[in-house]
């Protein structure tokens, strides 16, 4: 049994959001919950019921009221809402008039390129206003794409809610991406219009971006105009400035014309997200505006207790789901921390710094960073004023026992610990936690409201207290419209629905306790399958990564086709010297917390384990190449965060019976998360190690 950290407290249905609805439900619809549990079953059971209350809860303001809440229920092709027509930017910048959202703040911007930059509702409105204006005038449409190769900074957002505003389609990537894995994504869009930067400050590297943007606008011939957002010295020639698109068109500061919004159906795209793309061409998922708008109120109110004078930090780039979900704190008059720059420069505690700063009551992190900041003996309660924070989010990856029990002893009771798994296909968390649920160490609460997540075995059979499939059962409004380009639909219903007709799988390996709480041991695609046991990476992450002088790890299997165990290959990082000592050591801690299943048979040192620009382990295509795979078939150099990562690797690969320091010599100048020159997750400063990196790692 888990051990209970937390329960919720007397006071939480008078003073939370989940508790206000709660009410509302009661006094409106003549429903009682006596528990989280209780409005779980009502929400995935009845669907029509539960998002027709999110609607109204959250007065959604439609342009053309909806003729049901359900039109189809099965899954792929659900209808939500239909005949509703609406706008996703009209709902995040509040009413026109509104004395007082106009003098709130909607935006704290924290840089290492530039000071900070605050921004009210009424002054984002304004500059929302002329963007759209500016884009108008570019000639974007409803149904044109607008891309951007831009940082986490005002004018992204700016840009995006203009974007959203005329029914254009929005996507980004962040700057520290190559041009190759830029135009892999965008080009599948045939944007109209590319936004950029000529630059930007990584700690203390100033990265120059003009030869990138050029490749980018090379790469994409349907780009009828590139606009440069100033950001750094650099400025990028021939391009129009965002001054200049934000003026009148006589070029005069003056009034603008008041701010409207295009009425689109439930179903039109507002964004772009992609996947990682270490196998093939990124998938290109389309989001809707009605489905992100009213999960995103659930969410952000729901789970994460986010209402008016509230304000949400969590670190991210422009490229993972979480930008978006940050922004969407707006919907609800809560306001933003935004942070551009290496999150911890010029030290490992620099995001509690912000934090305080900035009076945070929603604080999001990596499980990496927390991690971290227990191994350096960080005590943020102690070293900073946090007392406005509430809650401390937690996701991108599991989160170890002893990462649970650190928070609490730092912060007691008062801070709710909220872990959540979800994910870039559906924009939102699966499972997670909130201010009705209970915390247990090493354990995520449980399913999302409206999320009809189960595990299931590999016949199709639910699960409970044993690994399975992350599976959803019942359609949810964040589900994505498809795939960008996929006409017939099959690339979507391949992804996610290929291997349980009509039942979303989502490709985590999760286990469901009775009571609903939950851990995920990894994606499903890396599981390693021991003697007939399928085990999780995530376990094995968990103890070894605590062990002093390791910071990162890997661990891939090599299956026997004969049927035997095959061979298990852990892969270590960090400064502790690998000896026979160290590898005793891996292989009890192994044993004791796990199994004996877990003990590798080879344990090797590498310089740094490889991931994607979100901080994702490329445990599959270490895999692939381990047996055999060319490197170009399993990643583009563009998506690694250290473009030389996979190089030892590829080396061992080729000598496979040879040490890693054999095949680290021949892959000479792989080695360090130092030096990419593009300003990456990995470049970290010496001693901040492994939290860098963690800290960009998705959400899926």
């Amino acid at each position: 049994m888990s051990e209970i950290l937390s329960t919720p407290g007397p006071r939480v249905r008078d003073e939370s959001e989940i508790g206000r609805y709660l009410r509302w439900l009661e006094s409106e619809r003549g429903l009682s919950f006596q528990d989280y549990d209780g409005l779980w079953q009502w929400s995935v059971t009845d669907l029509d019921g539960f998002w027709s209350s999110i609607w109204e809860f959250f007065d959604v303001r439609p342009h053309t009221p909806p003729t049901a809440t359900l039109g189809r229920r099965s899954m792929p092709d659900t209808e939500w809402f239909p005949g509703a027509t609406l706008n996703y930017a009209e709902h995040a910048l509040g009413r026109e008039g509104s004395a007082e959202d106009a003098a709130a703040v909607a935006v704290v911007a924290h840089s290492q390129t530039r000071a900070p930059v605050e921004l009210t509702f009424g002054e984002l409105r304004e500059q929302v206003a002329r963007a759209r204006a500016g884009l108008l005038r570019l000639g974007v449409r409803k149904g044109d794409r607008v891309v951007a190769y831009l940082p986490n900074i005002p004018e992204t957002l700016v840009a995006f809610l203009a974007t959203a505003s005329i029914g254009a389609v929005w996507a980004a990537c962040a700057p520290e991406f190559g041009p190759r894995s830029v135009v892999d994504r965008f080009a599948q869009l045939e944007p109209k219009v590319l936004l950029a930067v000529a630059g930007y400050r990584y700690g203390e590297r100033d990265v120059d971006r003009r030869t990138e943007v050029a490749e980018i606008a090379a790469g994409l011939p349907t780009v009828e105009r590139v606009v440069h957002v100033p950001y750094g010295p650099n400025a990028l020639p021939d391009a129009l400035d965002w001054t200049e698109l934000l003026a009148e068109p006589a070029g005069g500061p003056g009034p603008v014309e008041p701010l409207s919004f295009e009425p689109v159906p439930f179903d039109h795209p507002l964004f772009v997200l992609f996947s990682s793309g270490t196998t093939g061409i990124p998938k290109a998922i389309v989001h809707r505006h009605g489905g992100i708008l009213l999960e995103h109120l659930k969410n952000n109110a729901l789970s994460w207790d986010l209402k008016p004078g509230d304000r949400m930090l969590w670190f991210s780039t422009t490229a993972w789901m979480l930008w978006n979900t940050l922004v969407s704190a707006l919907l609800v008059r809560a306001s933003i921390v935004m942070i551009d720059g290496n999150p911890v420069h010029p030290e490992l505690r620099e995001q509690w710094r912000i934090a305080a700063e900035t009076g945070a009551t929603l604080m999001g992190v990596s499980p990496g960073y927390l991690m971290a900041c227990r191994k350096a003996g960080v005590r943020p309660a102690e070293e900073f004023d946090l007392s406005r924070l509430r809650q401390l989010g937690a996701a991108g990856s599991p989160l170890a026992a002893d990462g649970f029990h650190w928070v609490a002893e730092q912060f007691g009771d008062r801070v709710l610990l909220n872990v959540g798994c979800g994910g870039t296909d559906v924009c939102t968390g699966i499972l997670q936690g909130g201010p009705l649920q209970t915390v247990r160490a090493g354990e995520i609460s449980g399913p999302c409201l409206g999320v009809a997540a189960y595990a299931y075995d590999g016949e199709g059979r639910r699960v409970v207290g044993e690994l399975g499939e992350l599976v959803i059962t019942e359609p949810m409004p964040s589900m994505p419209v498809g795939f960008w380009g996929d006409t017939d639909g099959s690339r979507y219903r391949a992804a996610y629905f290929e291997a349980y007709p009509g039942v979303w799988r989502h490709g985590d390996w999760v286990r469901f306790a009775p009571e609903g709480h939950c851990v995920v041991a990894g994606r499903s695609d890396a599981t390693l399958n021991r003697g007939g046991v399928r085990l999780g990476t995530a376990e094995f992450y968990a103890v070894v990564e605590d062990l002093p002088g390791i910071d990162d790890s890997l661990v891939v299997h090599i299956e026997d086709p004969e049927g035997g165990n095959g061979e298990l290959l852990l892969f270590v990082a960090g400064p502790a010297e690998l000896d026979d000592t160290l590898r005793t050591g891996i292989a009890r801690a192994l044993r004791s917390a796990l199994s004996p299943r877990h003990v590798p048979d080879v344990i090797e040192r590498v310089p740094a384990v490889p991931r994607n620009r979100t901080g994702k382990k490329l445990e599959v295509p270490v895999k692939r190449i381990l047996l055999g795979a060319a490197p170009e078939s399993v990643a583009s150099t563009d998506v690694l965060a250290d473009p030389r990562s996979l190089d030892v690797f590829v080396a061992y690969a080729a000598g496979r019976g040879t040490d890693l320091k054999t095949a680290t010599d021949t892959a000479k100048g792989t080695g360090t998360a130092k030096g990419t020159g593009t300003g990456t997750a990995t470049d970290t400063d010496k001693g901040a190690g492994r939290a860098t990196a963690t800290d960009h790692r998705s959400a899926s």
